[in-house]
């Protein structure tokens, strides 16, 4: 491997260096070369060597004044040197810009006389007029690579700066072990590069002719890195040292007189070389001013560790992946090709690319939406329908302590759930409000199955995992999703149970098979998982294959399904369905404000438990009691044509002058085939008391719709449909 990662130039650290206007002088010398742009009108440079003087040169033969070189050599006399003196630039030697003025940008440059050996100014102080000032304090090897190997970088008083240290099979060319020149880095690259073809076999490795370079003559750097001020570092303005994570050196002053002498200590108590910098700018100055402060040399205090990312990063590649296609991930069930085939319409839910309906073609017109899911939802209703249900969440839960987790983490009992049933579960926060739903099934005696929403899959995994590695670590209780292992379709309405008998050796009597049951067997000649539960209120079964046989399952279904007219039907055909018979969409019908008791879910919640678990002491408060919260209710507006409006409020006196007093608020509303109405669900200030009442919801328009407080059961309310 041949390492050519090159050097950093680093700024000095000087008074008010973060003004806007302070600039590192290899930069300005970019902004003029390669983008024709001059960042001031008057510069003054602060350096320790020859190589930053061509900034000075590139500012004057951009038509621009510069006011002075600022060198902290007493005798600098390198070609660069010279060349800056025949233009008529004034070379101020042995000093340094010890502050910047200025507030919204640069406005002048203090400078004065110092001595770096004893650190301390000897001479008055000059201001000089400039809008922009830029330092060069030498380079640094960029040596993070190297150090990624456990290899220590290796300091160098002849650099002024650290160098990998000998890694095996690696080899370092240019900058990046302190070959600075061009001439010697042209050479120093060919040899290199032979060096290790020969390493890695090629013996007769071919001589490369390097073009012949203008050797320049370079007075030695010095070794600055701090400038020092009139005022101690403590008393003095700011003189940033890691001007990403706004590190003085004060601050790093502080930390030795602490007590915290070791460069790792140091880092964590100030932050110098956190973040994306990793000490690209600062770490050379902020472990100079360390050995400074601890009266040790450099290499006594050693540098820290580099992780990624230690070489610059522009804004656009950070931003780029939250624009267009790369904003969010897609995500594909295995069954997504077909349901593009037939001509589905899909909606984004938890990063899944969903069918949302399947519009057809009828007399020539393809169907609108309203007409597709009023099909749809007939079809189920009356015959047989399927969904593609992958994208729930599935997590696999085992250990001899599974039953006692579920106990903890949902409202209701898990200890007597047998292998074979199911059960529908509640999962609160710990401040009693509800946060998911899902069934979770008996696998074997300490193994289960359970199901998320959509969307909730990755933060229930996290929760879950959040209680059991905080809180009880002791319970032996192991959790991996499995969501992508398994495609989920579910074969529902009063035909489903024709249909399935014809490609599934499971039987399916009523009595055999009971609803909140599941059953192995197989299906179209797969192995697969079946679950007597429903979403629609209808009976159905979800079938559960490995993914890779969903898509001869799904056509073997269709295969036999020809004959009962079997339906696909998408997620919004789900959502009607659904909310005709009460069923909550957690999210949608609840926003972290509602508890089980408001969603008259009491008979999911376990008060006898014998032991405690998330949000049983919030539900027993006297608020989540109050007779006045928020409660689950069903509308059914007076004019059967009208759709409320999702998030429209609900107030009992339409003729309240505004601000009106809001009673709740719509969560789902649809319009039903079956009930050639619409309706909806909503929360209602003390909903459960106010059955029969009549309520209304003003719109933006100024038009008031009406609605009769209803059931949340519209379909079925004795469950005979999902039963038979």
């Amino acid at each position: 491997m041949v390492l050519a990662s090159g050097s950093h130039e680093r700024p000095l650290v000087y008074a008010n260096n973060d003004v806007p206007g302070n600039l590192v002088a290899g930069a300005i010398s970019v902004y003029i070369r390669r983008y024709g742009v001059v960042p001031g009108q008057r510069l003054v440079l602060s350096t320790n060597n020859d190589h930053a003087y061509r900034t000075a040169l590139d500012w004057q033969e951009a038509g621009r004044e510069v006011v002075a070189v600022v060198d902290s050599r007493a005798k600098p006399d390198g070609d660069l040197v010279k060349q800056a003196r025949d233009a008529g630039i004034r070379v101020i030697t042995g000093s340094a810009v010890m502050e910047a003025t200025g507030s919204q940008r640069v406005s002048g440059a203090k400078v004065v006389a110092i001595d770096t050996e004893r650190f301390v100014v000897t001479g008055k102080v000059e201001t000089l007029e400039c809008d922009t000032i830029a330092s060069s304090g030498g380079y640094s090897p960029v040596v993070h690579l190297a150090s990624h190997t456990g290899k220590r970088p290796q300091w160098r008083d002849d650099l002024l700066g650290f160098v990998p240290g000998e890694v095996k099979g690696m080899h370092f060319a240019g900058g990046v072990h302190g070959v600075y020149a061009l001439g010697e880095t042209l050479t120093d690259g060919a040899d290199v590069g032979a060096e290790a073809a020969r390493a890695a076999g090629f013996e007769e490795a071919a001589a490369i002719a390097v073009p012949e370079v203008a050797v320049r003559q370079e007075s030695p750097t010095s070794a600055l890195y701090q400038i020092p001020h009139e005022k101690p570092p403590l008393r003095a303005p700011k003189q940033f040292v890691d001007l990403q994570n706004d590190v003085t050196a004060a601050a790093v002053e502080l930390a030795t007189r602490e007590g915290f002498e070791s460069i790792e200590h140091v880092k964590r108590y100030t932050a110098l070389g956190f973040g994306t910098d990793q000490g690209k700018l600062g770490n050379i100055n902020g472990m100079a001013i360390a050995a400074r402060c601890l009266n040790r040399s450099i290499p006594e205090v050693g540098t820290t560790v580099f992780r990624p990312n230690y070489t610059p990063v522009s804004f656009g590649a950070i931003v780029g992946r939250h624009c267009r296609d790369l904003f969010d991930p897609e995500r594909y069930t295995a069954l997504h090709q077909w349901h593009v085939e037939n001509g589905a319409e899909f909606e984004d839910v938890g990063q899944w690319k969903r069918p949302w309906y399947f519009p057809r073609r009828v007399n020539g017109k393809r169907e609108t939406m309203h007409e597709a899911v009023a099909r749809e939802c007939l079809a189920v209703r009356r015959g047989v329908g399927i969904l593609d249900a992958s994208t729930l969440g599935k997590i696999d839960i085992q250990g001899p302590d599974a039953r006692e987790f579920l106990g903890r983490v949902y409202t209701n009992k898990w200890a007597k759930l047998a292998p074979g049933r199911v059960r529908y579960g509640l999962m609160c926060k710990d401040d009693g409000m509800l946060m998911d739903d899902g069934t979770t099934s008996c696998l074997a005696e300490n193994h289960f199955l359970m199901t998320t929403t959509t969307g909730g899959a990755a933060g229930v995994l996290e929760w879950l995992e959040l209680w059991h590695q905080t809180e009880w670590p002791e319970l032996q209780v192991y959790f991996n999703s499995v969501t992508d292992h398994w495609a989920t379709m579910t074969v529902t309405g009063p035909d489903a149970r024709k249909l399935m008998s014809e490609v599934t050796d499971i039987d399916l009597d009523r009595e055999q098979f009971k609803f909140m049951d599941w059953k192995e067997g197989k299906v179209a000649g797969v192995p697969a998982r079946v679950f007597r539960i429903s979403f629609t209120g209808e009976l159905a079964f979800e079938i559960n294959v490995q993914a890779n046989y969903a898509m001869h399952v799904w056509k073997a279904l269709f295969a036999h399904g020809e004959k009962y007219d079997l339906t696909p039907y998408g997620t919004e055909t789900m959502h009607v369905l659904r909310a005709e018979k009460g069923l909550i969409i957690a999210g949608q019908d609840t926003d972290g404000s509602v508890t089980p008791e408001d969603l008259g879910m009491h008979w999911a919640v376990g008060y006898d438990k014998p032991f405690s678990w998330i949000g049983q002491r919030a539900l027993t408060r006297p608020d989540t009691a109050r007779e006045d919260r928020k409660q689950l209710v069903g509308l059914k507006p007076k004019d059967p044509k009208v759709v409320l409006e999702e998030g429209a409020q609900i107030v009992l006196d339409p003729e309240q002058k505004i601000p009106m007093t809001m009673m709740g608020h719509v969560t789902s509303s649809y319009y039903s085939p079956v009930l050639e109405s619409g309706f909806a669900l909503a929360v209602l200030k003390g909903g459960r008391n106010r059955m029969g009442e009549t309520v209304y919801l003003p719109m933006s328009d100024g038009s008031v719709h009406q609605a009769e407080v209803v059931s949340t059961v519209f379909i079925d309310p004795k469950g005979e449909r999902q039963n038979v």
